[in-house]
């Protein structure tokens, strides 16, 4: 009822105020005539209090003292009482000089001049400290109210702690810190003690925590894992808040007090690259990204331009998407010359143009179809764009003299499923024999294997928050209330954030002397109904009661976990413990040339079953699964004739 009230109008906490200054000049009489009121001149002290009175309003409405809520009374209203009484007490004094310059008594002696502003100024603040105080009371004792733990005792979780205690559609009650910091264990901050990190269990056990706030972003991510999977065993609400470079004003508002998102969970360690060596590298540099209005190919673009080169060419054929992503970029680096290029990766004139045009040093290769279903029933479209596509710009590149050619590449290239998986193998292994082709043709010609354009591949596996992951799919079935749907109860998927792993790629693509394949170390594989329980439990439901878990089965060319190297390969170390070789199998570039030219010819003919029997001589390994395609692998096995 009480947090319901009002504000009130301005002119009564001005009064309010002019109220306690009157009263803390009577205290001030009292106390230095040692409490005794018969010895207070009435005349005298009514000309006092005029003066004062007088000199308070002036002061009080020049620093609007009356500007402030006083349920929500803060350290800053503290500073703007502490400089009104000073002021007043500083006026007061001046006045007192005058009058002994003109030879007249002084208003009052200095000794009550002090005990006055003192008086004042704790009337002032034990008044609206009174009333917070009273308001806080109120809020606490609902019946409703969540007992809240906080992670952090740092400035952050003090910021959460007192924007809940003045959010009067908050219903929670704070009942302590915990930190991992020793010095700040066992103190107390605002009335709330501070627990060790290893008490937190205790505190649940003891039935004191409703909902854990994370506060600190300073937290090992194998110990928030830890934290959290110990909250969503027992039913608590987990919350989290933005860095403070995210806060606006440096302050806190309830609304950015919000639920654990599931990519904080999957974050690995930071990783460590060589900026000074992609830097010395990019430097001044034409830089083109195919595929740029991607979630790869635009973080590829934002992540390039803190290293100074001359421009980044943003190519891409969807069109608002590019001219979003541009608009972006030119806003988070003002001084970075950017350039939508809008094209078709399988257009020959349009590449031609751009490459003639622009003549860029390095090209990061990011355009490619990649949903595993969509590709399994078009895969004339993935011929086209994924094999195509990458050999028109691959021999561009060669032609225009590019200096590093880095492909992006996907896991389900190792032993391929599916044809999306397939078609970016074939893709892998036309610009590692291209590249093999040219050294030894420039060999034979030059006495040296020394070839201007570098081809690098990267590969990896599944991105977090990229376009179609699994994850956006599951917060939109989260928040039209379920079903969520899996494809298999083991199914399993390496995940990697994006920035993580465009990192990677520029790493990758310096460290490169062509011809490599680089794998990424991906982690630890998460399963998928695994990662839907999670974020079940973190939008505060419960799995299979609130929200439930459907399986759908194995989409088509879909498998059960996904492989970043092939079994004929192994790897080898680089510099970077998170980059490593991949050792694979040699090809002849004209046999590949010639059976890409067949594919291709296949593809315009429209004969999808074709198109997929080719792809399977060109890769041996790639065997359908979950598809229509199973057949081709089957007549194979017997020998008949396809």
């Amino acid at each position: 009822m009480f947090d319901r009230f009002n504000i009130v109008p301005r002119w009564i906490i001005f009064t309010l105020d002019l109220c306690c200054s009157a009263i803390a000049l009577f205290f001030a009489y009292l106390l230095l005539n040692s409490f005794t009121y018969d010895t207070i001149n009435s005349a005298d002290f009514s000309r006092k209090l005029l003066v004062v009175l007088s000199v308070s309003t002036l002061i009080f409405y020049r620093l609007k003292m009356y500007a402030g809520i006083v349920r929500y009374t803060s350290a800053l209203d503290s500073v703007r009482i502490l400089s009104s009484v000073s002021l007043c007490v500083a006026t007061l004094f001046l006045i007192n000089t005058i009058l002994i310059a003109l030879n007249r008594p002084p208003l009052m002696s200095n000794s009550l001049l002090i005990a006055y502003g003192l008086m004042s100024f704790l009337l002032l603040i034990t008044y609206r400290s009174t009333v917070k105080l009273f308001f806080l009371y109120i809020k606490n004792i609902k019946a409703t109210r969540k007992q809240t733990v906080i992670y952090g005792a740092g400035d952050l979780g003090i910021a959460a702690k007192r924007t809940l205690d003045h959010d009067h559609n908050a219903n929670n009650a704070v009942v302590g810190f915990i930190d991992d910091n020793i010095q700040k264990v066992g103190k107390i901050i605002d009335g709330i003690h501070i627990y060790h990190t290893d008490y937190f269990e205790q505190l649940i056990i003891q039935g004191k925590v409703d909902e854990l706030i994370i506060s600190s972003h300073n937290i090992p991510i194998e110990k928030k894992a830890n934290i959290v999977d110990l909250c969503l065993e027992r039913n608590i609400k987990v919350l989290t808040m933005p860095p403070v470079h995210r806060l606006i004003n440096g302050e806190v508002t309830p609304n950015q007090i919000q639920k654990m998102r599931i990519e904080d969970l999957l974050e690995r360690e930071p990783i460590k690259i060589n900026n000074q060596s992609i830097r010395q590298q990019l430097s001044g540099k034409r830089i083109l990204v195919t595929g740029a209005a991607g979630s790869i190919g635009s973080e590829i673009a934002r992540q390039l331009g803190k290293y100074g080169p001359q421009m980044i060419i943003l190519n891409d054929q969807a069109e608002t998407p590019l001219h979003e992503l541009q608009l972006e970029l030119e806003d988070l680096q003002k001084n970075q010359v950017y350039h939508a290029f809008i094209g078709d990766i399988r257009d020959t004139e349009r590449m031609e143009a751009l490459f003639s045009v622009f003549k860029p040093h390095y090209v990061y290769h990011a355009a490619a179809y990649k949903h595993v279903p969509m590709m399994e029933n078009h895969p004339v479209e993935a011929v086209r764009t994924n094999i195509m596509g990458t050999r028109l710009i691959a021999r561009l590149a060669v032609n225009y003299g590019v200096e590093k050619f880095v492909m992006i590449s996907t896991d389900k290239a190792v032993n391929p499923t599916n044809v999306m998986g397939a078609s970016k193998r074939i893709a892998e292994i036309y610009v590692q024999t291209y590249f093999n082709h040219l050294s030894k043709t420039h060999a034979l010609l030059n006495g040296s294997d020394s070839v201007h354009t570098r081809f690098i591949t990267t590969r990896f596996g599944n991105v977090l928050g990229s376009n179609g992951s699994v994850i956006p799919r599951f917060k939109a079935q989260i928040d039209k209330g379920g079903p969520v749907t899996v494809t298999h109860p083991e199914i399993t998927r390496y995940f990697m954030t994006i920035p993580e792993a465009c990192q990677l790629v520029l790493e990758a693509g310096s460290m490169g002397n062509g011809g490599e394949i680089y794998v990424f170390d991906m982690g630890k594989s998460v399963k998928i109904v695994e990662l839907a329980n999670k974020m079940i439990k973190l939008s505060g439901l419960i799995p299979n009661k609130d929200i439930t878990i459907e399986y759908s089965g194995l989409r088509p060319g879909e498998k059960l976990y996904e492989e970043l190297l092939n079994d004929l390969e192994n790897t080898l170390p680089t510099h970077h413990h998170k980059i490593m070789i991949a050792k694979v199998r040699e090809y002849d570039f004209q046999q590949v040339e010639k059976q890409i030219d067949v594919l291709i010819n296949i593809a315009k003919n429209q004969n999808e079953r074709e198109i997929v029997l080719k792809m399977k001589e060109l890769v041996p390994e790639f065997k359908s699964n979950n598809s229509i395609y199973e057949e081709l692998d089957q007549k194979q096995k017997n020998g008949i004739d396809i």
